[in-house]
């Protein structure tokens, strides 16, 4: 970390940039940590959004011993030798883990006691949510909240106040591209001014793409120009206009958006609406983001509009897309059903498919289910028409 970033570290509540939806006035985060309530936490959220600074918050705020950790080099004895230390202690320490999402089974395992007997207080961080990756054990012993991207209006009322203070000089373009191309990373945007300030003063926008050529993630200009083209090259792809889509992305390329965040949005969409229309299209979709991630600019260029031709190209259907979103929208309706006792794991009275030639009548489900609906179009057709066979059905 930079000299200013860590300069400009916030050691208070008050001072933190953005997350006012956790840690506004009213915030339930805030009111948790302020009465000292706060249970075993984890934290995720883009780089530069404050994760580990607010864990310092909190470990200052409840008056504990600090530990910084990181699951990729935790070692299960560093962690034994902490617990013991403060075994009989009054003040139980912060344990903070950043890249959460990595702890194996056997470390997750191993701080489970501790966490049930709060011997320490676990926070961790990851740019990743790292519900999925954690036990069931350990999800059920801890919360989650999800940091955000801090917005253009909070990064430049910062910015102007870290300029002041240092009695740095930078041009509106300067201003508006530390902003803009830090994409909701402060500590990136405090390391670029530390570095171009370090070249000459006034801080110019010359300087600074000398630095940083491009936008380092997604971000928004003043006109969260940014987003908006990103929607409106979505759009086309998905209204099947080859031209409309090939310019926004030429639009997106030409004013810095990384080459692997458009792959990622297009990737999604190749499942989002072409889905089964066309299945190779999630494959290529897949191909390309690898691609880009080792061939960079100006190259990836080509494989983008590859991708882009192909994909407004491509019949397109929802289908996939609307089946997920009903089943999840059940489940969290409280539509919870036992498993069926002869599909259970070991079960004796199975049917094994592959013994009546592929398919025999029996059921999946302890109630009558139906979340898909075919739009027969393109491949998926082909699909529908292959499942009603299985199921000995007339198409």
């Amino acid at each position: 970390m930079g000299t200013l970033a860590l300069k400009y570290r916030p050691a208070h509540l008050d001072d933190m940039i953005g997350q006012t939806h956790l840690l506004g006035k009213e915030g339930v985060l805030r009111k948790l940590i302020e009465n000292d309530k706060l249970g075993h936490t984890f934290l995720y959220g883009p780089p530069g959004c404050g994760k580990t600074t607010l864990a310092r918050i909190i470990a200052g705020a409840t008056g504990r011993p600090f530990y910084d950790m990181n699951a990729t080099s935790l070692k299960i004895e560093e962690l034994r030798k902490i617990f013991k230390t403060y075994a009989n202690a009054l003040q139980k320490p912060l344990v903070f883990i950043d890249e959460v999402h990595r702890l194996s089974k056997n470390q997750q395992e191993v701080l489970l006691p501790f966490m049930e007997n709060n011997d320490a207080l676990i926070i961790g961080a990851s740019t990743e949510n790292p519900y999925y990756s954690m036990t069931a054990a350990m999800r059920s012993r801890s919360h989650l909240f999800e940091l955000r991207a801090i917005n253009a209006e909070a990064m430049r009322t910062f910015l102007e106040s870290v300029l002041e203070k240092e009695h740095i000089e930078a041009d509106d373009d300067a201003r508006a591209y530390l902003v803009f191309s830090s994409g909701g990373d402060v500590r990136a945007m405090l390391n670029l001014l530390e570095s171009a300030s370090a070249v000459a003063t006034p801080v110019t926008l010359d300087i600074l793409k000398s630095i940083r050529p491009h936008a380092m993630q997604a971000g928004s200009s003043e006109s969260e120009s940014h987003y908006e083209l990103t929607s409106a090259m979505i759009k086309s792809i998905r209204g099947s206009d080859i031209d409309a889509a090939l310019y926004y992305l030429a639009r997106l390329i030409e004013g810095g958006e990384p080459a692997e965040f458009i792959a990622r949005r297009l990737a999604i969409l190749a499942s989002e609406d072409v889905g089964n229309a066309n299945p190779n299209a999630l494959t290529i979709a897949a191909s390309t983001l690898e691609i880009v991630k080792h061939i960079g600019y100006p190259e990836a260029r080509i494989s983008l509009s590859q991708l882009v031709i192909y994909l407004a190209s491509s019949p397109k259907s929802n289908s996939a897309y609307m089946a997920i979103n009903k089943a999840q929208k059940a489940v969290k309706n409280g539509e919870i059903y036992p498993v069926p006792d002869h599909i259970k794991t070991h079960a004796k009275n199975y049917q094994y498919p592959h013994d009546f030639g592929g398919w025999v009548a029996q059921s999946y489900a302890t109630a009558p289910l139906h979340f898909y609906e075919t739009r027969k179009i393109g491949f998926e057709k082909t699909l529908w028409e292959w499942h009603q066979k299985i199921i000995q059905k007339d198409t």
